[in-house]
């Protein structure tokens, strides 16, 4: 297999990809959804997409940019599904609480998501693909479609509505 993935195969294509990309892309989905067992499925989705389309796909070289976008708008798509999904059904019974050390980080990673999950969806992408993802500013604009300027305002929103809810939280 060459070095230049214009010459790939589809299936050399997405090897390649998978080993390189999997985790970083599971681990970027599992932040826009809260779960992991929907972020494999939507990455794996992604991927087979990629190797449906690998012949057609325009620009071979941007492959990681369109599993990127791919796997945005699939955990987008999951997530309106989950809320259509979920309208009606019973709340869970909270999970029994652990050692006191445990208990207060898993409140404070909860308190952080219940923030995320406050924000406007935009803002929450922008948040998740630049901290988690550790996109660029250019790279997360390309990924959803808006400007380099939009991600800076959607970020910086973002992070200011996050630092309220969380000096809130301290201060009761």
């Amino acid at each position: 297999m060459s070095d230049d993935p214009r010459s790939w195969s589809a299936d050399e294509a997405v090897s390649a990809l998978y080993a390189a990309h999997w985790r970083r892309l599971v681990a970027l989905v599992t932040s826009l959804m809260g779960e992991s067992a929907s972020a494999e499925e939507v990455v794996a989705d992604a991927f087979v997409a990629l190797h449906r389309r690998w012949d057609r796909l325009a620009d071979k070289g941007s492959a990681v940019a369109y599993l990127r976008t791919s796997v945005v708008n699939g955990a987008r798509d999951a997530l309106r599904h989950r809320v259509v999904a979920d309208r009606g059904r019973p709340l869970p019974d909270p999970a029994p609480d652990g050692p006191e050390e445990h208990a207060v980080r898993a409140s404070e990673h909860r308190t952080v998501l219940a923030a995320l999950d406050g924000l406007p969806a935009r803002q929450r992408e922008v948040l998740v693909l630049r901290y988690q993802g550790e996109m660029s500013e250019q790279d997360i604009a390309d990924t959803l479609g808006i400007s380099r300027g939009a991600v800076k305002t959607h970020a910086h929103r973002g992070l200011s509505a996050l630092r309220e809810v969380m000096s809130r939280e301290e201060r009761q």
